[in-house]
């Protein structure tokens, strides 16, 4: 009996204990589900975390890793020794006696070098990617149509040589205030190709330089007494194949997704056979290559490195663009031929006048608002606001109801 009742007991003890931790377990069970019924939030990224950085390389040499400051300052050192090489060779090329009218031999000889820089970058870039050897590693196929490159080979052609042949006529002074006007038929060779709008200060840029270029242009021809107005056309000419060349090739990388060493090589290339086979029927080609032969120092071996400074500035602008910005890589290049002016004045004897300093700071005024112009965009309609506004605060001003009242 009293084991009977204390059997019942502990069966009672155990069942209550038993209920007592199912109630317990049930409620941590619904604990468990209470709090687990949100979902957890996904993990958030921490701000410290960058994302990689974007790759940068000139040639064979990358500086992904390097800082923006280095980058920066490396791009610009390369942009302005590369030039300043490049101008003084290729004035000094024009200063060897006789050599005037070969300019588009010259232009033939530069992208022949050019030729042979673009195979070796697109191996470079093939090898990089796919390995094995350099010279059996075959380049990336082609991915703008060869249509499109007819039409870049021919402009092309119009800059180069055009540009090349205006040294011919013109101070190099004069040819390169022509070429930091490249904004005018960009400006107007965007609108018609791309339907691209411009609002009122890329437009007062465009007329800044215009004033500058002409007042220039006026100076070098009262101070130049050889002065031909034909170089003016040459330079004008290539400034226009250059204003179409930038809008085409925009487009066409745009929608091919092509890279620039493929657009270099196919442009140059077709270039070299459109102009050996426009000398050679016209004669141009032998006469130019008996010149050249004759001063093979002062022809191929200055235009070796007359061709190879500006392929590599080119790739030095490609990457300041990359790395800081259109904007800041036009400040650059401006204030690279504002030096390379004047080294040319110290370099080689010309004459000068106080003109050729007016006209050029106001040449850099018309840049400077281009620049401007891409940091602070202003519409037609923006300026005709605030020019309301401005009208508003006179009309509201007391000074100007005291003399309405007068």
């Amino acid at each position: 009996m009293v084991g009977d009742k204390q059997t019942g007991s502990g069966h009672s003890l155990i069942s209550i204990n038993s209920n007592s931790n199912s109630n317990n377990e049930t409620q941590t069970a619904a604990n468990a589900n209470s709090n687990a019924s949100p979902p957890p939030p996904p993990p958030r990224k921490s701000s410290t975390t960058k994302s990689p950085p974007q790759e940068l390389r000139i040639l064979c040499f990358d500086l992904t890793y390097y800082n923006r400051t280095t980058q920066f300052l490396l791009s610009c050192a390369g942009v302005f020794i590369l030039y300043i090489i490049y101008g003084y060779l290729q004035e000094l090329i024009f200063t060897v006696e006789g050599f005037k009218p070969y300019g588009w031999f010259l232009t033939l000889v530069q992208f022949g070098y050019y030729i042979l820089f673009g195979l070796l970058e697109r191996r470079l870039e093939a090898f990089r990617t796919n390995g094995g050897r350099l010279w059996s590693v075959e380049p990336a196929p082609r991915c703008i149509p060869l249509r499109t490159y007819f039409v870049l080979a021919a402009l092309t052609l119009g800059t180069m040589g055009l540009s090349n042949s205006s040294l011919g006529y013109l101070n190099y002074p004069t040819q390169v205030i022509f070429k930091c006007c490249k904004l005018i038929p960009v400006l107007v060779g965007s609108i018609l190709i791309q339907g691209k709008r411009y609002g009122p200060l890329d437009f007062a840029a465009a007329l800044a330089m215009c004033i500058g270029l002409a007042w220039f242009t006026l100076a070098d021809s009262q101070m130049t007494p050889n002065f031909n107005p034909l170089g003016v056309a040459m330079i004008s000419g290539a400034l226009l194949c250059d204003a179409a060349i930038g809008n085409v090739q925009e487009k066409a990388m745009r929608e091919h997704k092509a890279p620039s060493s493929e657009v270099v090589f196919y442009s140059y290339g077709l270039g070299f056979v459109y102009l050996f086979v426009i000398m050679l029927l016209t004669g141009n080609f032998f006469s130019g290559f008996a010149f050249c032969l004759a001063h093979p120092m002062e022809t191929f071996g200055y235009g070796f490195l007359f061709s190879l400074s500006g392929y590599l500035g080119i790739q030095f602008v490609l990457a300041l663009v990359r790395s800081s910005g259109a904007p800041l890589a036009a400040t650059v290049t401006t204030a690279r031929k504002a030096v390379t002016i004047a080294f040319s004045f110290l370099l080689f004897s010309k004459p000068f006048t106080v003109q050729y300093v007016w006209s050029g700071l106001i040449v850099v005024l018309g840049i400077y608002l281009n620049v401007y112009s891409k940091k602070n965009k202003l519409t037609f309609a923006d300026l005709q606001h605030r020019l309301k506004q401005f009208s508003a605060r006179i009309s509201r001003s007391p000074s100007r109801k005291f003399l309405i009242e007068v």
